[in-house]
């Protein structure tokens, strides 16, 4: 299998990196806010023109000068970003001009010998290109293209220029379905992203002890031997009645989004705190998108001996309605158990993807009944399931056809779902039974 080329956007706070990115990817990923210093982590996306696919990777704000910890690694996640690019795009502001930290972060450029291409950004108006393009040239890079990427102007043209500097052959795509899509989610600072990155080898996503460090949902690839898995980092989820600002309202929304588009959710809770209500909401939350879940307990290498016996027992209460979730204790500073999350994740899709063939199912249900006898209505009648079918995947959910759905209730559906669980290996995915009369 070929590599896939990889596309760097970089350039200075506030140029229109992450409406580019959006562009490119066809569809809204990135936050684009007029507030310098929104993007922080890499994001990726894949992108197919004229028959080439890539990977477009957007980065934070690249300041020659930071003024703290935390912007001094935006920069350093930046210019990595670039020396691993096959193609760098880097863009400038239009409207701005040439200012003197454009010249700095190309000299840095020069450095990487990566081939770049200038894009200048926010142009509306095509008699402004020429005199624009002039300009620019100052800056040493042969290739200059103007672009609107709010507006779509001459994306078509760098789309163009971009696919001819890729380096030659490209990735086979596998096929889809392959790769599991796995959303990291939880409440602010309990450590996402250093799993993420414990999970990975290496500083893929920005970790800070502030709350709020993650703002986007982070993808990252990540190949094992027998599966790949695309880890998306996501902002922490706060209470509705707690989300004070716009752009933590639009965080907040990517994280629901990304968890939409995940096959697994593996819910971060921090050892420290012990589970608090907002573990349990974010939970049901996972529970009621239809995703798989697992449960990741971090920072368990803080917790004393003679505390964690009796924290794992607070935690598996406060989830016990959804103890078909798995538990792994773990530690993203020490690596305790943290390849494990992969393959709890990998035994949760593959319940979650699971297919039941009808007869074995029937039986299945048969066993249950004659185990267990179904409840009664008020006169005695008790309630008869005649036939069950599996009607989709992600997750499974089956069709009862009964005498009377009133008579069912919710105590019997869940004995049901124990005994399918226990009969075809069901982890870390929850059920779902709709209750039909048979005509």
């Amino acid at each position: 299998m070929h590599r896939t080329p990889v596309v760097a956007i970089v350039g200075r706070p506030n140029v229109g990196k992450s409406a580019l990115f959006n562009r490119l990817a066809g569809r809204r990923i990135a936050i684009v806010e007029d507030i310098p210093g929104v993007t922080r982590d890499r994001l990726s996306a894949p992108v197919e023109w004229q028959g080439r696919r890539f990977e477009v990777v957007d980065t934070g704000g690249w300041m020659s000068a930071p003024e703290d910890r935390l912007a001094e690694r935006v920069r350093a996640a930046a210019e990595a970003a670039a020396r691993e690019a096959d193609v760098v795009l880097f863009v400038v502001d239009g409207r701005a001009g040439l200012v003197p930290e454009d010249a700095e972060i190309a000299r840095a450029l020069r450095r990487v010998h990566r081939p770049v291409i200038l894009v200048v950004n926010k142009v509306d108006r095509p008699e402004r290109e020429d005199a624009l393009a002039a300009e620019f040239h100052a800056l040493g890079f042969p290739e200059v293209v103007c672009v609107s990427a709010l507006h779509g102007y001459g994306i078509g043209e760098l789309l163009d220029q971009l696919v001819a500097r890729l380096p030659g052959g490209g990735e086979e795509v596998a096929e889809e379905g392959e790769e599991i899509r796995v959303a990291f989610v939880g409440r602010p600072n309990v450590g996402k992203s250093s799993l993420v990155n414990a999970l990975v080898g290496m500083d893929r996503v920005l970790v800070d002890e502030a709350p709020g460090t993650t703002r986007d949902a982070v993808d990252v690839v990540l190949r094992t031997d027998r599966r790949t898995f695309v880890l998306v980092d996501t902002a922490g989820l706060r209470r509705r009645a707690r989300i004070r600002h716009a752009l933590e309202f639009y965080s907040t929304l990517r994280t629901r989004e990304a968890l939409e588009r995940a096959h697994v959710a593996v819910l971060v809770l921090d050892a420290t705190e012990g589970p608090v209500d907002q573990d349990q909401r974010i939970a049901q939350e996972v529970v009621e998108a239809g995703r798989a879940l697992v449960v990741a307990v971090n920072k368990w290498d803080l917790v004393s001996r003679e505390h964690a016996t009796d924290l794992a027992r607070r935690i598996h209460e406060a989830l016990r309605h959804m103890r078909f979730a798995p538990v792994v204790f773990t530690s993203a500073r020490t690596g305790r158990n943290v390849r494990r999350i992969l393959d709890l994740v990998a035994r949760a899709d593959a319940s979650h993807a699971l297919r039941i063939p009808t007869g074995p199912l029937n039986r299945a249900i048969e066993r249950a009944v004659r185990e267990a006898h179904p409840p009664a209505d008020a006169s005695g009648r008790p309630l008869k399931i005649y036939y069950a079918t599996q009607v989709v995947t992600r997750p499974p959910t089956f069709v009862l056809f009964v005498n009377d759905p009133g008579i069912c209730n919710e105590s019997y559906l869940r004995y049901l779902e124990g005994r399918l669980r226990a009969s075809f290996e069901l982890v870390g995915t929850p059920i779902r039974f709709f209750l039909r009369p048979r005509r």
